[in-house]
């Protein structure tokens, strides 16, 4: 589909590539009031768009000197990263919960964290090339933070809670896909919650209409130092997937080890981020709220839910959405609403042929919850083409 124009504040419209009438009234509150921003040059909203904390889920911001920090939301860099293998369906055995429990005793989940720090060098795939320089950096990050640092050290290599996962998929031809959704953790957090309380109290913000939309103004103390902050989060993010993808090859290299099992180069990508990137001239901060970049050409992932497909896309780069697509299916409903809803029972019967939890504690994670994937492709056929399509057969959830 093209997208509808709804009428936004400061002659900005809202680019909207879904039903205007389908979107939650407080999503839609929430995309006026970001059309309010003075420094707003566009505003497109991706089709899996609900109610976000801090700003909409699924909505690209691009904003000319100035970022809202409570916009990109607290966990920086969350993201995708698949890879594709030389396993076939006929590889994997018919009882599937041994190799969930091995996914499960090699990545931490929930709050977890690794007993001591993950040696990348030691992992299938990664090297110690750029880590010295990464923690030397952490050295620069909020004076208010860096006690976590030891912390930060055994989450690397994380699963975290909600709706991270990750899964054993097929594609068409029954090809084994691995594929993983994760963060930048606790430090991520807590960088982001520093920051987002220090743009409050901002003078500039007070006549906001949302306080959660105060911003950082460019050639500020503050601004720099949060762009710091942030793009040290957000390559934490992506080594958080790359040492999880390691773990996760080595653990299927000791599971099918008469197969040799070899990986295709990893495909990643973040979709809670901040990038600078240039529009007709115009040099922009382009806030992604559960968006991924889809410039012409880029490889992409969208997920669907721990019961539905999930698509490898490439970016078809259009420029009217600021080269970009949505992250996911996208939430139809709260958590708090699919735990009232959903039983046990839901969630076995939707997530029937998946290995994965069944109990009580994911129901909010249950499909129902979600939106219809393919509709959301449909609707962003401007946006991405599709390269392959997964489905899940081992779920692993925190």
């Amino acid at each position: 589909m093209t997208y509808t124009e709804v009428p936004g504040a400061h002659d900005v419209p809202i680019k909207m590539w879904t039903d205007p009438a389908a979107v939650e009234g407080k999503a839609m509150d929430q995309l006026r009031n970001i059309s309010t921003l003075p420094w707003l040059h566009g505003l497109a909203v991706m089709p899996d768009v609900h109610y976000g904390l801090g700003a909409t889920v699924g909505s690209v911001i691009a904003m000319k000197d100035a970022v809202c920090p409570a916009a990109v939301g607290v966990d920086i860099g969350c993201g995708m990263t698949a890879v594709k293998t030389s396993l076939t369906a006929k590889d994997l055995p018919d009882d599937l919960s041994k190799l969930r429990s091995r996914i499960e005793a090699a990545i931490p989940v929930g709050m977890g964290a690794h007993r001591e720090q993950v040696d990348p060098g030691k992992l299938y795939g990664l090297s110690n090339d750029g880590w010295d320089d990464f923690w030397d950096r952490f050295d620069d990050v909020a004076d208010a933070v860096k006690f976590r640092r030891g912390r930060a050290l055994v989450q690397l290599g994380t699963l975290g809670s909600g709706n991270h996962f990750i899964e054993t998929c097929l594609d068409k031809t029954d090809t084994v896909w691995l594929m993983l959704h994760s963060g930048s953790r606790n430090i991520g957090k807590e960088l982001a919650d520093y920051h987002i309380n220090i743009a409050r109290g901002l003078s500039h913000n007070q006549g906001l209409v949302d306080r959660d939309l105060a911003v950082f103004m460019a050639e500020t103390p503050e601004m720099a130092a949060y762009r710091s902050d942030l793009f040290w989060a957000q390559e934490y993010a992506a080594r958080n997937r790359a040492v999880m993808m390691a773990l996760f090859q080595q653990v299927l290299r000791s599971e099918f080890r008469k197969a040799k099992v070899t990986f295709d180069e990893p495909i990643s990508c973040h979709h809670n981020y901040v990038s600078e990137e240039t529009y007709d001239g115009v040099d922009l901060l382009v806030t992604r709220k559960g968006a991924i970049r889809a410039g012409s050409g880029d490889l992409g992932i969208i997920p669907g839910s721990m019961g539905t497909r999930s698509y490898i896309v490439r970016g078809l780069g259009n420029k009217a959405a600021f080269n970009s697509a949505s992250h996911g299916a996208g939430r139809k409903m709260s958590r708090n609403q699919a735990k009232k809803r959903f039983t046990m029972k839901d969630l076995a019967d939707q997530t029937s042929g998946v290995e994965c939890r069944k109990d009580a504690g994911v129901v909010d994670e249950i499909p129902a919850a979600y939106k219809d994937i393919d509709q959301v492709m449909r609707q962003q056929s401007d946006l991405v083409e599709v390269v392959a399509e997964l489905k899940q057969v081992v779920c692993v959830k925190g």
